[in-house]
């Protein structure tokens, strides 16, 4: 044992291949030498870039808008969340969910909101008085803080190291079941095959989303006053053959008795023909096929650093740049909106970031009445329960703020920092922020374990479910909960199915 880690801490002999690290932390070795000093290059202009060039381009826009408080809490929170985007990008080791977390803090309750204060336009009217934005801003700033704060204290604890002892018990890593992982396959494709049926064949899904919904409608599963029966339609139509073609994708990619059998190859095209109809960008939401494309990628390119830092760095320019325009396919020709604007921050103050604004007129609608006390939450967890079961079962966070608001469109934004507001108020959401990040940190150094070659091997369950979280914390943090608790719950039942324990496994066959 002694001569096998001596060996493996000497240096190789090819040039820009760095030994394997004593120092590695939790057993995941120290990055290449020559990235090191590459991120020490970037590091400079990225920094200047996130945290000075660009809050500064936005502030010399012309706007009406008033240079007061919320404009100053504003700038220091995108200069803040940009400056933690940037040691994410800049980290020695992948953090998944961390980086995903603050490049969506960055976009949407940085960047987007400073352009709106400074230009004086939002993309949803603000009803309360502008203490509320003033609140509403500095909550934001308070919840990223304790978030940074459960990471750290996160960091500090030591990860879980198995002993001998506790390998005799049975105890290991999660991984995914030869033979359940076949049975989640047949699922996945009679729901898949159930779901484009009773949409009336493949060629709905490549119409647009607004004839996916009313198809949708026509079919029958939605009943009055309830979107349970279209969410399990949809949910179970899409989920488990994405789950079922990310296992496969981590078999091939790191099983090189996987990438000689004909059978799993074949499995894997079928499984991504059926997710290029359930999945694909024109008939799905942008939220969801950016999380299908970000589990895909994390997937696919598990251990590659290069790719981890690019999907963070050129998610700010395609948030700012592409995202307020990949609504093309949700509206048939006579409907779609106009994507014309006279100035590329535009989009940012027109479409689809309005969680900071919300923020505001969630805050002043919960001064009319009282906090639920976790009510909505539980209104979340409980989703599939119909209404006709439950009469009083509350409605989506950004529908109610709405219908409070007078707005005739309710498909408003509900970010989480609302969500824990409305039932806890600010005490609930620091806490739970801070729950978060901790959850968060740890999670991301488990998944860097995952990943390496002394890992669980290709059925990681962690390696496929932190990918897919990933890139679901976009709908997560964007909200409504309600709206986004249906996919999570099947994407969890699927993990269930397919889970054991590899050391439990081995010691029946022995």
């Amino acid at each position: 044992m002694t001569s096998v880690h001596t060996s493996t801490q000497e240096p190789t002999a090819r040039a820009g291949v760095p030994p394997e690290s004593a120092r590695a932390r939790d057993g995941v070795p120290e990055p290449p030498i020559a990235w090191s000093m590459l991120s020490r290059a970037l590091s400079v202009p990225l920094v200047l870039g996130l945290v000075c060039f660009l809050p500064a381009v936005i502030a010399a826009q012309p706007g009406s808008g008033v240079r007061d408080t919320a404009y100053w809490l504003q700038l220091v929170l995108t200069c803040y969340a940009g400056a933690r985007l940037a040691t994410m990008i800049l980290s020695t080791r992948r953090r998944l969910l961390q980086g995903v977390f603050w490049m969506f803090v960055y976009i949407a309750m940085g960047v987007a909101p400073f352009a709106q204060v400074v230009i004086g336009q939002t993309p949803t009217p603000m009803v309360g008085p502008r203490q509320d934005l003033i609140t509403a801003t500095a909550m934001v700033l308070v919840g990223c803080a304790a978030y940074d704060l459960g990471a750290l204290l996160a960091s500090r604890r030591p990860l879980r190291r198995r002993t001998a002892p506790a390998r005799s018990t049975g105890a290991g890593p999660a991984v995914a079941h030869p033979l359940r992982l076949r049975l989640l396959v047949l699922v996945a494709f009679v729901a898949s095959a159930f779901y484009v049926m009773k949409l009336g064949g493949p060629a709905v899904f490549f119409s647009s989303r607004q004839e996916i919904n009313e198809t949708v409608v026509a079919s029958g599963v939605v009943a009055e006053g309830s979107n349970v029966g279209s969410a399990f339609l949809k949910g179970f139509g899409t989920v488990p053959v994405l789950l079922a073609f990310l296992f496969f994708t981590r078999r091939l990619v790191t099983s090189r008795r996987a990438r000689r059998s004909p059978s799993t190859a074949l499995v894997w095209v079928a499984l991504a023909a059926v997710n290029l109809v359930v999945n694909n960008p024109v008939s799905n939401a942008r939220y969801w096929f950016l999380t299908v494309l970000m589990a895909f990628v994390f997937t696919a390119l598990p251990s590659s650093a290069a790719v981890y830092r690019t999907v963070l760095a050129t998610g700010v320019v395609g948030a700012l740049v592409v995202f307020p325009y990949a609504d093309k396919f949700r509206y048939d020709d006579g409907a779609q909106r106009s994507a014309q604007s006279a100035s590329v921050f535009e989009p940012l103050v027109t479409k689809d970031y309005d969680q900071m604004v919300m923020f505001a007129n969630t805050i002043s609608w919960v001064d009319t009445r009282e906090h639920t006390y976790g009510r909505q939450l539980a209104g979340s967890a409980l989703f599939f329960v119909p209404r006709a079961v439950w009469s009083g079962k509350p409605e989506d966070t950004g529908v109610r703020v709405g219908q409070w608001m007078g707005l005739r469109m309710t498909n408003l934004s509900a970010p989480l920092w609302t969500e824990f507001w409305v039932d806890f108020g600010a005490s609930g959401m620091i806490g739970g922020l801070a729950l978060i990040g901790y959850a968060a940190a740890r999670t991301d150094r488990r998944y860097a374990l995952a990943v390496t070659r002394a890992g669980p091997g290709p059925g990681s369950v962690l390696a496929i479910a932190a990918p897919l979280i990933a890139g679901y914390t976009f709908i997560l943090l964007r909200g409504p909960l309600l709206q986004a608790a249906g996919k999570l719950a099947i994407g969890v039942l699927c993990l269930m199915l397919v889970t054991t324990f590899r050391e439990r496994r081995a010691a029946r066959r022995r």
